[in-house]
């Protein structure tokens, strides 16, 4: 068991946790054939069967070969708070047939997560295709009345962690910002990318609800809107500004107009090209947030008056002790766009003696996705930060990660559920899993096994094997081993310490690191390895020929 920081117990950690519960995750948001098959399992006598149920995935994301679990935290919440309340099981009773016995109901309100064990990959884990992410153990209509939640909990968080990572990587050391709030899937989408796309890698978030809920840095600036809405340098009512160290206000405006044809001459552009009322915008903003500005400068042409323009309030600003933090693009080629505003501002650090002024920060918007920055990286773009928003919350390039909750025991007999298609065949039985390492501390393969096998050990020679192709079968020696599910649920409490969304943030960059490179490479990914013992092995197939109907040719 995980020990808990410094003056933290359980119950403390918990509480805190459950009173961020989100309201919306509550025992009714199920499927309908949930419902109907707890009352079947009810009423052919079934309800105090223990069932296990495995959660996984048959494929990763994005075509690429990991994946990053997300969504435990919420799964735990969840369990907390299972119960159906009297204004449920009043709504259940106008959808239901009549013939739906009452005693049903009574049942029903009895219901808690009180006999359910729960155990789980840690949050914030890279996994693997078939692996079970969470394993679920209890009576049989309790768990099945769980799927759906579950399953919608962990599919989108996991799905949103893991397009963040792969933008993380695109992006190397450049800052992360996501600003997907307007372009989510409505609120509780755009709260639950916020939160996962920072455990995925991402810096901060536009999203100031989701940096109070969850601690995630908030960033922004302002908006075209913003530079629109001047018309002139008479929109200004207040135009002085005091120094940093104090002193009386200076006449802000007229320090700005000393400096703009200077600043022009030396950018080869007329002051008559720039817009003075963009000028007028940025003397407004730098005003109100002198320690904070950063300008929008695409609004009307970038070279030939937004850069020309920030740079003379900048400089009016540092005159004053300030320093102007930089520019952000939202169109335009930004490869190009990127490194003729790096020159500008060069030019302007050597000309006036500010060499600070040569590293302001250049952001870049403009519905960036994860091809766009390993183009603008063989472009050699000069971008130190990143807003992305629509590709990143919305996850175009696939919609769902697609996991599954598939039925693997029920009272100690393994269940097994087959298919002409392969990958839709389960693996019976409740299972061990192990990820085994190298000597280097690399991640080779993930193992699992019966309940009863010994465990694989550090130098401990152990055959690893395909679950369906007989051919594929591998000795691995480990430089290490780790278990990968833990207990985080049983007897209707929490067991493992339920750690910050940083610190799993942490998780998911350690964890990441554990891969190799051809494992994470964006084009034509090395298959990580999923394997079975030999005794899961034989055990799969043999059920698979106990299970499989015999056909008869004549």
């Amino acid at each position: 068991m995980a020990t808990p920081p410094p003056q933290t117990s359980f119950n403390d950690s918990n509480s805190t946790h459950k009173n961020n519960q989100n309201g919306i995750v509550q025992s009714l948001l199920t499927d309908l054939y949930q419902v109907t098959m707890a009352y079947a399992y009810w009423k052919s006598e079934k309800r105090h069967e223990i069932a296990v149920f495995d959660l996984f995935f048959r494929k990763n994301p994005f075509k690429g070969e990991f994946t990053l679990f997300a969504g435990l935290e919420e799964c735990l919440k969840y369990l907390q708070n299972f119960k159906f309340s009297e204004s449920d099981i009043n709504y259940l009773r106008t959808i239901l047939p009549p013939s739906v016995e009452e005693e049903f109901y009574d049942y029903l309100g009895s219901l808690d997560a009180s006999e359910v064990n729960l155990y789980a990959v840690p949050e914030g884990t890279v996994v693997f295709p078939r692996v079970p992410l969470v394993t679920v153990e209890g009576p049989l209509p309790v768990v099945q009345l769980m799927e759906t939640t579950l399953l919608n909990l962990i599919n989108y968080a996991s799905l949103v962690a893991t397009n963040a990572a792969r933008f993380r990587m695109a992006a190397g050391k450049k800052q992360l910002l996501e600003f997907g709030l307007r372009r989510a899937q409505g609120p509780d989408g755009a709260l639950s990318a916020s939160r996962y796309c920072y455990i995925g890698g991402f810096d901060g978030t536009s999203n100031v609800l989701a940096g109070k809920m969850f601690d995630i840095p908030v960033r922004g600036t302002h908006a075209h809107a913003f530079v629109t809405s001047y018309v002139g340098l008479q929109d200004l009512k207040n135009r002085t500004l005091a120094p940093l160290d104090g002193g009386p206000p200076v006449d802000f405006v007229s320090a700005c107009l000393d400096l703009r044809e200077e600043v022009c001459k030396t950018l080869d552009v007329l002051h008559e090209e720039t817009k003075q009322s963009e000028l007028t915008a940025f003397i407004a903003y730098a005003t109100a947030f002198p320690k904070g500005f950063l300008a929008l400068v695409d609004t009307y042409d970038v070279l030939r008056s937004g850069i020309p323009n920030f740079c003379t309030v900048a400089l009016a600003l540092h005159q004053l002790g300030y320093k102007a933090i930089g520019i952000r693009l939202d169109s335009g080629d930004l490869a190009y766009l990127s490194k003729a505003v790096r020159h500008h501002f060069r030019k302007i650090a050597d000309r006036f003696e500010v060499p600070s002024m040569a590293d302001f920060i250049i952001v870049a918007s403009n519905d960036i996705n994860e091809d766009t920055l390993h183009s603008l990286n063989q472009q050699g773009h000069e971008i130190d930060s990143f807003g992305i928003g629509t590709h990143l919350v919305t996850c175009q390039r696939q919609p769902a990660l697609g996991c599954v909750f598939k039925l693997v025991e029920v009272n100690k007999q393994a269940r097994i559920k087959l298919s002409q298609d392969m990958d839709k065949v389960t693996l019976p039985g409740k299972k061990s899993i192990y990820r085994l390492y190298s000597h280097e501390g690399h991640a080779l393969i993930d193992l699992m096994q019966r309940p009863h096998e010994q465990p694989p050990g550090k130098e401990r020679r152990v055959l690893c094997r395909h679950p369906f192709e007989e051919s594929k079968r591998a000795y691995v020696s480990p430089g290490s081993v780790q278990l990968l599910q833990k207990l985080y649920w049983t007897k209707g409490e929490i067991q493992e310490y339920l750690p910050s969304l940083k610190e799993i943030r942490d998780r998911a960059i350690q964890s990441l690191g554990t891969l190799r490179e051809d494992h994470k490479r964006a084009l034509n990914p090395t298959p990580y390895k999923v394997a079975v013992s030999a005794d899961l092995y034989q055990f799969l197939h043999d059920m698979w020929l106990d299970n499989a109907p015999i056909g008869e040719l004549s």
